[in-house]
């Protein structure tokens, strides 16, 4: 039963996005095209709904996110879909899908959208977030990992954030992962007992996602544990070597992080994530925030694992919603539109309706106008028009439209003329000019 408060408040965990902050999202959106524009990389959009199994062999069986926190239910038809936690196995789904394998290689792809995790809510962090991911499919390149953390990074610079540093480490191959994965169960095996509950199931099936756990008593256990650098092959190292080379040609500020994993499964080789520095005492920004505002890294086996011809990929994702929090934080300010210069003003109802024509000829001629459709005194629209400082009106009334006139007003002075309506745009764009 349907009760007042579900029909007035957010299902948990979901979140508005009021036109206050609207502001936030058009200049993100507007910095990301910009940047994949001028990278070479061609939008694709994913549908929100895909097969849950997509999920269980492309995010990984055992992870948190088909574990606990997959939105999946069973249609009429008996299907079994899930809401899409990532976007990562769709982008893969739809790469063998549409045969973009027969393309020329490296196929550089990237979206906006929304994902949807059932995991508890907190500050950035909802049930519905929005993302934006940048994937390379079809190169084993070191440089196309360099491309990838690049271009993030100069799309968060771009949007005036400060002191973002890129975490970034290696985890190798299908080759040296499982001697790193022995090393690790045997580090482990005899401190079993102080992992928390969930890592003491994590190890059985992938022993590098214990690295990734945020509990203290597991954050105390890793520090002893076995560095992946140690295990890594010469291939891995050098490939690892190349890519801290390029993104140091680029300028973009690093910190080697040996015990960097990410949490999931079908990573390999490079791995990183994009964090906020955090003040220190004595105000010096030294101190890496453990608050990751995206990351990503190399995923070379998940188009094969989900029965697609081989073809090794990298990617990132960074979640719009954190951008917003952090841009508010570091107080960022967002350039604003210009601002109209002619106010159109109507009085009665026939001039209200010859108003919408007139409107959409002037905004064609390139003109910046701003009307109140809604308002019908001349006093409260020329009110308007001072409050938002725009230095000509326009005055449209029912005589207007019956003689093909227009009045034009000096919103400063308050002197007033008279013009044929025919000639409004090249007048009006004379007036300006003054």
């Amino acid at each position: 039963m349907t009760s007042i408060k579900s029909l007035t408040q957010l299902v948990k965990g979901m979140h508005d996005i009021l036109p206050i902050d609207q502001i936030y999202i058009k200049r993100i959106n507007n910095i990301v095209e910009m940047f994949a524009d001028a990278y070479g990389f061609s939008r694709i959009d994913l549908p929100v709904l895909e097969y849950t199994d997509l999920f269980i062999r492309g995010t990984g069986k055992n992870t948190d996110i088909v574990e606990k926190e997959m939105y999946s239910f069973k249609t009429k038809g008996g299907d079994m879909l899930s809401l899409r936690p990532e976007f990562t196995p769709g982008m893969v789904r739809a790469y063998i899908e549409h045969g973009m394998h027969n393309l020329s290689q490296p196929i550089k792809l990237y979206t906006i959208g929304s994902l949807f995790r059932h995991e508890n809510p907190q500050k950035g962090r909802y049930r519905e977030h929005r993302q934006f991911n940048f994937d390379i499919f079809g190169g084993t390149d070191s440089a196309l990992d360099a491309e990838i953390i690049f271009i993030c990074w100069l799309i968060l610079e771009n949007l005036g954030l400060k002191d973002i540093v890129v975490k970034i480490n290696s985890i190798g191959c299908n080759e040296c992962k499982p001697v790193f994965r022995s090393a690790l169960l045997a580090y482990y095996r005899s401190r079993s007992r102080k992992l928390c509950n969930n890592c003491s199931v994590r190890i059985k099936f992938n022993p590098l996602r214990v690295l990734d756990c945020k509990e203290e008593k597991c954050q105390q256990l890793k520090k002893n544990a076995p560095q992946v650098i140690d295990h890594i092959c010469e291939d891995c190292k050098n490939h690892f070597k190349s890519v801290l080379e390029f993104i140091d040609e680029m300028g973009v500020p690093y910190f080697l992080d040996i015990r960097l994993v990410r949490g999931l499964d079908y990573y390999s080789r490079t791995v990183f994530e994009f964090v906020p520095k955090m003040q220190s005492n004595d105000g010096e920004a030294d101190l890496l925030s453990q608050s990751s505002i995206g990351g990503g890294g190399r995923y070379d086996n998940l188009v094969s694992d989900l029965s697609g011809k081989d073809a090794p990929a990298v990617g990132c994702g960074i979640g719009i919603e954190r951008l917003m929090l952090l841009m508010k934080e570091q107080n960022v300010k967002i350039p604003k539109n210009k601002k109209p210069s002619i106010f159109l003003i109507q009085l009665g109802d026939l001039a209200r309706k010859k108003s919408f024509k007139l409107f959409e000829e002037l905004r064609r001629a390139g003109l910046l106008v701003i009307e109140a459709i809604g308002k019908n005194s001349i006093k409260s629209q020329l009110k308007m028009a001072d409050r938002m400082m725009v230095p000509v009106a326009l005055i449209f009334g029912q005589k207007e439209v019956l003689d093909s006139t227009i009045i034009i007003r000096d919103m400063i002075s308050g002197v007033q003329e008279v013009v044929p309506l025919e000639k409004i745009i090249p007048q009006i764009k004379k007036y300006l000019k003054k």
